[in-house]
């Protein structure tokens, strides 16, 4: 069952600009490993967690840095939750966060879908976290 979705749009011009004007910005909102990114991935990553955001109703007990972009096995991205982060998206119930991120015409977009599977619908390894 779907919890929730979200999408943001981000003007990498605009980004820039931010990141330019206030550099601890980037510590403020990414991870050690995102900041080694180039700026057009970190706008990305900006869209996806505020997709996120919007995916699961609000931003209480959301904390930017507890919140990791990645590139999974497929080099498909994919999140990494911790801390109270992690606690929030359990609490809702959601098994699965599905994310798509695109870069074109000077914007950054990010779409999220956070799923709860029920109890039969559960793989195993869902069961064990």
């Amino acid at each position: 069952m779907i919890v929730g979705i979200g999408v943001d749009l981000v003007d990498l011009a605009r980004f820039e600009r931010s990141v330019s004007r206030t550099p601890r910005l980037k510590e403020r909102l990414f991870t050690a490993a995102e900041r080694e990114k180039p700026l057009r991935s970190l706008a990305g990553r900006f869209a996806a967690k505020e997709a996120l955001i919007k995916a699961l109703g609000s931003s209480d007990g959301i904390r930017w840095l507890e919140i990791e972009v990645s590139n999974g096995p497929e080099g498909d991205p994919e999140f990494r939750f911790t801390g109270g982060t992690a606690e929030r998206v359990a609490t809702r119930g959601i098994d699965v966060v599905h994310l798509s991120m695109s870069h074109d015409g000077g914007a950054a977009i990010a779409f999220v879908v956070a799923e709860r599977h029920s109890p039969a619908e559960r793989a195993p390894e869902a069961e064990a976290k």
